[in-house]
């Protein structure tokens, strides 16, 4: 083959290739463009475009004063971009050590070269990271406002690189008041942070918001947002809580619980009208570290057996079925009595003897009350039970708050009811209530019958502004008779003047209420072991109940004390005192107009028409108003005051004795002195004596006390 064929063979075979290529790009192009378009568009809007949340502003907790409970705060984890572009190497190499001084300062928890080493390294390492993370430590506002002080750091972010990334915490203002009631935030399983217990949990949906989206583009060496969903704060919680009344409430529960070396306890202080819950308090001891600390709710989780203060339920069947008067009579015989092989005990030794219905319930007698039940329910205790679910004590409250312990009174057609769970149960053993349960049933006999839910949250804010506010939910509206309930006022009245509660009677106001004291059972293996509850519930003030009160303290020392009127009376009676002695409306001042006095005021001497319009307010009369001198001096007389012109003569010193110092300074300057003032109120001296002559511009010193 010839050379020119040869190159005319070749040149035509790499142009069949070109067109081939060609061809293929073109295709390849149209079958992109058309085909997989959906597909690379998708993966060109990932790399091009990215989607941030922004994370909505928890809503706080409040207490009903606007005080805060819970809040989130602004934290930030500080990063530093070391390829900022106008973090040049000139500058970083000119502040670097003076950087690394700073933050070893601020931090501590690094030395100066250390630092140093760190910067440098992060700054020049061959796998260059735009994203260091300087200190494991989050920082506050302040914090970071004073760590963009420091050198480098002060620059703006394209020169000093520092990156602040924002994250919020959950904080609790007061340390330790109400903490599992307020409740706290935890990770589900998403991932996020959710509230789950108390309050948090409650009101989660309310108090988390709405998150925004922001939607960044990417330009070269950048993100930068281009369209933003702003997101939505959450609402404020305004609890019922009041804060000094939660102040007072834990001081005194827990100088009781080290007292008495006790495992646990609880405190809730109700308002009587409404089911506000104003105080509620759990402590349980942390054997750690020997302190206690809010680490259950006991007064809405734990149901236990209530003990003593359950025979107020036994005692208002008794009443409504009119099976007996409170002046009818028991006989509690020398303090023990058999209820079949099981042996019943009176606190009192040799027992009570014959008593009255209502010494009965004012002295606690176990013996006393159970005969009286076991006598009138022995045959049909289905009646009995009726009664106490008439009385709603089965039903749990249903507080918004998650974890409420269910209540337990069974029935009699319960296989493990037998002959003597009628009597036992009449005294508050066999069964279980809650405090805040308990708590509930006492306020509604404070409150005539009228059974309120236990009330948490008083209203919903968005910005200040009132979205929701929750009134009263009312359980039963009579959950007996106004006889009985008349009836069991003056006995629980009378358990504080004249029974087992004597030691919380005081002076000022009244207390009603009742003792508790039972035996804590050791799972099955009885009552065998030394262990109690003893517990005071009640109201006050008895003749106006406001609030009622419940205080229960588990497994005290039964050395020093287990007894309900010695171990949470005394914390009853301190919440109860400081509450009435802060809430004006349980005192108010009656004045007695008799005894006012309507004696004018003495007044000073100085300008008549300020004079008048002084008295013309106070509605004091005046003999002679019109005077027709400017200055006077005042005096009373009986009822009324009476002027005396007070002459002022052009080069004579006045007398300004018993003026006040704007009058008086007034006076003299307008007549030419120089006025030195010592003291404040009324002018008592005056260096120049009044009614002489005196040279324009001369001195004079007044004092005034």
């Amino acid at each position: 083959m010839s050379i020119k064929k040869d190159i005319v063979w070749r040149v035509g075979l790499v142009y069949v290739a070109i067109l081939i290529a060609a061809f293929s790009i073109v295709v390849k192009t149209l079958y992109i463009q058309f085909i997989e378009a959906d597909k690379w568009e998708d993966k060109a809007q990932k790399y091009a475009q990215n989607k941030k949340k922004l994370q909505a502003n928890r809503g706080d907790i409040c207490a009903r004063d606007g005080r805060l409970l819970a809040s989130s705060l602004p934290y930030y984890q500080l990063r530093m971009d070391f390829q900022a572009a106008g973090l040049t190497d000139s500058l970083f190499r000119a502040d670097y050590k003076d950087l690394a001084a700073c933050l070893s300062e601020f931090f501590k928890d690094k030395t100066k070269a250390q630092y140093e080493r760190f910067l440098r390294f992060s700054k020049y390492k061959k796998v260059r990271n735009r994203y260091v993370l300087i200190n494991r430590r989050s920082v506050n506002y302040s914090e970071l406002k004073e760590i963009k002080t420091f050198p480098i750091f002060k620059l703006s972010r394209n020169k000093g690189g520092l990156i602040a990334e924002r994250t919020d915490k959950r904080v609790q203002p007061h340390i330790n008041l109400a903490t599992r009631t307020i409740g706290y935030l935890i990770e589900g399983s998403d991932k996020k942070i959710v509230g789950r217990v108390g309050l948090e949990g409650a009101y989660e949906q309310k108090l988390r918001g709405v998150d925004g989206v922001s939607v960044l583009q990417k330009i070269p060496g950048r993100w930068v947002p281009i369209t933003e969903i702003a997101p939505q704060d959450g609402h404020d919680i305004i609890s019922c809580i009041d804060i000094d009344f939660q102040d007072v409430a834990r001081t005194a529960l827990l100088k009781q619980l080290k007292d008495y070396n006790a495992d646990h306890g609880s405190a809730v202080l109700m308002e009587v009208k409404t089911g506000a819950i104003r105080a509620i308090v759990n402590l349980g001891l942390d054997k750690k570290t020997n302190s206690y600390k809010e680490d259950y709710n006991y007064a809405i989780g734990e149901a236990t057996e209530p003990g003593s203060t359950f025979k107020l339920a036994s005692m208002m069947a008794l009443l409504e079925d009119a099976y007996v008067t409170p002046d009818d009579s028991i006989d509690t015989g020398n303090g023990v009595y058999r209820f079949y092989k099981e042996k019943m005990k009176d606190s009192h030794y040799g027992g009570y003897g014959r008593i009255s219905v209502k010494d009965a319930f004012e002295k606690s007698s176990n013996i006393g009350i159970s005969k009286l039940i076991n006598h009138y329910y022995h045959n049909n205790p289905r009646n009995f039970i009726n009664r106490l679910y008439e009385f709603k004590l089965n039903d749990k409250l249903g507080v918004e708050i998650f974890g409420e312990g269910k209540p337990s009174i069974k029935y009699p057609d319960d296989p493990s009811w037998s002959g003597i769970s009628l009597a036992w149960m009449s005294i508050g053993y066999g069964l279980k209530l809650t405090p805040l349960q308990t708590l509930t049933f006492y306020n509604a006999v404070a409150n005539n019958g009228r059974m309120v839910k236990p009330k948490f949250v008083d209203e919903i804010r968005y910005h200040g502004n009132t979205l929701e506010k929750y009134d009263s939910e009312v359980i039963s509206e009579k959950i007996c008779s106004q006889e009985t309930i008349s009836t069991l006022h003056k006995m629980l009245e009378g358990v504080v003047q004249n029974g087992t509660a004597r030691n919380l009677k005081n002076t000022g106001y009244k207390i009603a209420g009742k003792t508790g004291t039972a035996k804590i059972a050791d799972n099955n293996k009885g009552y065998s072991k030394k262990a109690y509850q003893a517990s005071f519930a009640g109201y006050f003030p008895a003749d106006n109940p406001m609030f009622s009160c419940i205080v229960i303290i588990n497994n005290p020392d039964f050395r020093k004390g287990f007894y309900g009127n010695r171990v949470a009376g005394p914390v009853f009676k301190t919440i109860a005192d400081k509450v009435y002695a802060k809430t004006y409306a349980m005192h108010p001042v009656k004045l007695d107009y008799s005894e006012v006095n309507n004696t004018p005021p003495i007044s000073l001497n100085g300008n008549k028409n300020d004079l008048n319009m002084v008295f013309d307010k106070l509605g004091v009369n005046v003999s002679n108003p019109e005077y027709n001198n400017p200055w006077v001096i005042s005096s009373r007389e009986d009822t009324l005051i009476k002027y005396k012109p007070k002459a002022i003569k052009e080069g004579i010193v006045p007398n300004v004795k018993g003026m006040g110092a704007e009058d008086a300074i007034y006076i003299l300057e307008k007549n030419g002195l120089k006025v030195k003032l010592k003291g404040y109120g009324t002018v008592i001296r005056q260096s120049l004596n009044p009614g002489f002559k005196f040279r324009r511009g001369q001195k004079i010193t007044i004092e005034l006390s």
